[in-house]
């Protein structure tokens, strides 16, 4: 019989003479195996788990157009390179314009979009009805819905007024007695405002027309029916400065600044279209709670249609990547893009990463917990073994057994333990982790390949850990004494 056989002998033959002790040791290490592995699991896996969640809230990069820009097509699609496929969830663009039913008197905010990318980008979206699948059907908000009584399956005739086209004058040289202007500026949260401006014979402001639809309805959404807001620019002449010229609407200070900016960049312009009418069939209704139920939704293909236009105000992502991943795709895409900008929606984005660096924390806590426990069972264990074995331990250093032989045989019985306690634990680790995942997430985890091994290691790691204080005292024990009976 070979030494590496009879060592392996005498170590089972010592676990299973102590049966109870041992299982007590082994389900210790089993348990904390199991935690530790499905603690690892879950943490290596949540950020895609966590990653899912959070696109249902929204998406968390915005493309912008640069100052002097237009977007389009072509350029979004470009833009879009600089993120991989398999993390890009979805990206949808829009344009929006203001669209007349003329049959109610009313007037609406109309946005232009691909429907199979908004149900990627905006999940959260609920639609009595259908989306739209072909060209002239729309998707009405609930607000305009209840305002002029439509429902799925009735028709609407849509009216587009054209607006006037710039000339190729500089804001400067617009400024003319008589003059329209029109001109555009980013707002809050990304969203562009719109201003048409009319100047009297003496150059000044003699009236003024802002569409802020896409800003927050009860903010910067007030503004074109704020009368005091809109009459302290009457009679004064461009450029005008925020704060000095005229006053920001109270909690809209980001659209007031847009309008004066807006202003500012205006140029002449002169009707060059004449309005065209298309009759669409509702689809759908949309409910957000947001102020996208203020909206109608058709496709770009029929917005261009009507307008004649490829032109796309912005375009909505969803990425499934962590804070550090999105910023640098920003950077990349506004660095290396002629005439797009990329921005984080970073109420998303810095929820998203609050929430894993909180999970980390967690897991770390749990982890160092539960490995201390572990340590204290296995070792506790360990020591109540040796002073069973102390007669045992001096009659074999009395016999010439040296202190290496014994360090080795407890310090086998731990790694075997260990190893048997690892194994275990990584298969039910999986199981724990699957069984969290389903009933927290919704979903399956994946399964990480080197769990099995790191598992194994870690508990035989503190299996051994565990050894070493009660391995100190079997080593001291005196044979002299022992053999005397104290």
């Amino acid at each position: 019989m070979t030494k590496r056989r009879m060592f392996l002998r005498m170590i089972t033959a010592s676990l299973l003479r102590r049966r109870s002790r041992m299982l007590i040791a082994l389900l210790s290490i089993g348990i904390g195996a199991t935690i530790l592995a499905g603690l690892v699991t879950i943490y290596v896996d949540v950020p895609r788990q966590m990653g899912a969640q959070f696109r249902s809230y929204g998406a968390n990069m915005l493309l912008l157009p640069k100052d002097g820009e237009t977007l389009n097509s072509e350029s979004l699609a470009d833009a879009l390179q600089a993120i991989p496929e398999d993390e890009l969830v979805g990206a949808a663009p829009y344009r929006y314009v203001r669209l007349d039913m003329t049959t109610r008197q009313q007037s609406f905010t109309a946005a232009g979009t691909d429907f199979e990318q908004i149900t990627k980008t905006s999940p959260y979206f609920s639609v009595e009805g259908a989306y739209p699948v072909k060209t002239r059907e729309i998707l009405v908000g609930k607000e305009i819905a209840e305002v002029i009584g439509v429902k799925a399956g009735s028709s609407m005739e849509l009216t587009w007024q054209p607006t006037s086209s710039s000339s190729d004058k500089t804001p400067e040289e617009s400024r003319v007695p008589g003059a329209s202007l029109s001109g555009q500026a980013e707002g809050f949260g990304g969203g562009i405002v719109y201003v048409t401006a009319a100047l009297d014979d003496q150059a000044h402001i003699a009236s003024l027309s802002v569409d802020s639809s896409t800003q927050t309805p009860e903010y910067g959404g007030r503004i074109p029916e704020d009368e005091a807001f809109l009459n302290q620019f009457i009679g004064k002449s461009l450029p005008l400065a925020l704060g000095d010229s005229v006053d920001a609407l109270t909690g809209a200070t980001v659209t007031s600044s847009a309008v004066v900016e807006a202003l500012n960049k205006a140029t002449e312009t002169a009707v060059s279209a004449r309005p065209r009418t298309l009759n669409f069939q509702v689809t759908g209704i949309l409910t957000t709670g947001g102020e996208e139920e203020g909206y109608v939704f058709m496709s770009l293909e029929d917005l261009k249609t009507m307008t004649g236009s490829e032109q796309v105000d912005i375009a909505e992502l969803s990425v499934s990547a962590n804070a550090e991943q999105l910023e640098t795709y920003v950077n990349a895409i506004t660095e290396n893009s002629g005439s797009v900008r990329a921005r984080l929606v970073k109420r998303v984005a810095r929820s998203e990463a609050s929430v894993l660096e909180k999970l980390t924390a967690l897991v770390f806590l749990v982890t160092l917990v539960v490995l201390l426990l572990t340590m204290i069972c296995v070792s506790t264990t360990m020591m109540a073994v040796v002073s069973e074995r102390r007669r045992e331990i001096g009659l074999r250093k009395a016999l010439g057994a040296s202190d290496s032989s014994i360090r080795a045989e407890f310090l086998g019985e731990g790694l075997f333990l260990g190893l048997l306690g690892g194994v275990m634990g990584a298969v039910l680790g999986f199981a724990f982790a699957q069984v969290v995942s389903v009933h927290v997430f919704g979903s399956s985890i994946t399964f990480q390949p080197l769990l099995l091994p790191a598992a194994i290691i870690v508990s035989m790691a503190i299996a051994a850990a565990s050894c070493l204080l009660p391995i100190k005292r079997a080593v001291a024990i005196d044979p002299a004494l022992v053999l005397k009976g104290e």
